[in-house]
């Protein structure tokens, strides 16, 4: 008897559970803008950058292949312990520089775009 009790309202809870779930689930669009609910939330849009047709949204090869080229650069300067910070800093530097620039071809292929976002908040 114990064992059904404890099914029961276990079973109870997931189906609550699924129930807000979905509720809470729902997509927004610009035309929801401004929408207020009863509970004091409402739908808020906003303009964010997303990432479309590329392989490396991340921009992990550029970020990788600049600390590796910093790395090698950074290498060549200093003695001692002193090289070993010059490596460490070019490979830092070399990478930052690495993900800007393929951020900044990818911005003009055209493969970042502009998309507006809605969710609902509550406050």
């Amino acid at each position: 008897m114990k064992a059904i009790r404890t099914f029961l309202c276990l079973s109870t809870l997931m189906a609550a559970g699924a129930a807000a779930a979905q509720s809470s689930d729902r997509v927004y669009g610009p035309e929801d803008e401004g929408r207020r609910f009863e509970d004091g939330s409402r739908v808020v849009c906003k303009d964010v950058e997303v990432q479309r047709g590329t392989k490396d949204p991340n921009r992990i090869a550029g970020t990788a292949t600049g600390a590796v080229i910093g790395g090698l650069l950074g290498n060549q300067v200093g003695s001692g312990s002193g090289r070993k910070a010059a490596t460490v800093g070019g490979a830092i530097a070399g990478g930052a520089i690495g993900r800007n620039v393929q951020g900044n071809r990818q911005e003009d292929r055209g493969e970042r775009i502009v998309e507006r976002q809605c969710e609902r908040v509550w406050r």
